[in-house]
């Protein structure tokens, strides 16, 4: 979701933060994404605590296991969830998990 935001107006200010952040980006979610042109290879996962104390505009929710966090994420106008399963966590062939990820991307 960073990507695509920050990919529609580079002056956009887009942050973005997870419940259980991965030590990095996944690999794969990387190179779906340079498929569509947009590179997020510098991107570095961040904990959503690290923004409780701001206020928001706008927050997006992207998982659907994170619709019951909705209480933790401090001060926001307004609230757009969007729940699908975290493809880095779909298991099967190669060729399946690489379409869960193009799937959500």
């Amino acid at each position: 979701a960073h990507g695509f935001l920050q990919s529609f107006d580079a002056s956009l200010e887009v942050y973005s933060g997870g419940t259980e952040p991965a030590a990095q980006v996944n690999p794969k979610a990387v190179e779906v994404m340079k498929e569509a042109g947009i590179d997020i290879s510098s991107h570095t996962p961040v904990s959503v605590r690290t923004y409780l104390d701001q206020a928001w505009i706008m927050h997006y929710r992207v998982r659907g296991s994170q619709r019951e966090l909705s209480g933790v994420y401090g001060k926001v106008g307004k609230r757009l969830h969007i729940g699908f399963d975290d493809p880095s966590h779909a298991t099967g062939t190669p060729d399946f998990i690489e379409a869960e990820f193009r799937r959500v991307r």
